[in-house]
């Protein structure tokens, strides 16, 4: 019979797992107390989860979803949930990584939107920056274009206006 704080670890990792489309799993080994509580601080900022637990548990937790990730699964693993933001999530592993010299936390893998993916494409949704970033970008590039168009259409009632005028002079 299994252990019984690891049966109660592992129906809280698949709870933890329902309805989550984006995650990834991580080598947090080598980062001090201080810097892993300032990490989850930041994940939860961004509306994720940084959750610590035997391999096996998560690998279990994983593939009773239909989720296979044995091989990234090698030393010590976390798994990091985002739920609400994963680029900013993403960002916020690789602020992380960037400010120490051993690059820890290292992202071993990912699940973003159902698809499983690399280290590689984990590091280009981290270089888009948060949601709201982005969010914020598509605001101003759309009232630019809106404020262009506001214009000509008014040097376009203008135009009209003064053809108007001549006319019946």
């Amino acid at each position: 019979m299994a252990n019984e704080k690891n049966q109660q670890t592992l129906g809280s990792l698949k709870d933890s797992l329902q309805g989550v489309e984006t995650f990834y799993v991580v080598d947090y080994q080598g980062l001090t107390a201080g810097q892993l509580t300032q990490l989850r601080k930041d994940i939860r900022e961004k509306g994720g989860q940084l959750i610590v637990a035997k391999n096996t548990l998560i690998n279990l937790a994983l593939q009773d979803g239909g989720r296979d990730f044995t091989d990234a699964l090698k030393g010590p693993s976390a798994l990091v949930l985002a739920q609400e933001d994963p680029a900013g999530v993403a960002k916020a592993l690789s602020d992380a990584a960037g400010s120490n010299d051993r690059g820890i936390p290292a992202i071993k893998g990912g699940f973003v939107e159902g698809n499983k993916v690399d280290v590689a494409v984990v590091q280009r949704l981290a270089s888009l920056g948060s949601k709201t970033t982005l969010q914020a970008e598509l605001v101003g590039v759309l009232s630019a274009h809106l404020s262009n168009f506001v214009g000509i259409l008014e040097a376009y009632r203008e135009k009209l206006e003064g053809e108007g005028s001549s006319e019946s002079a």
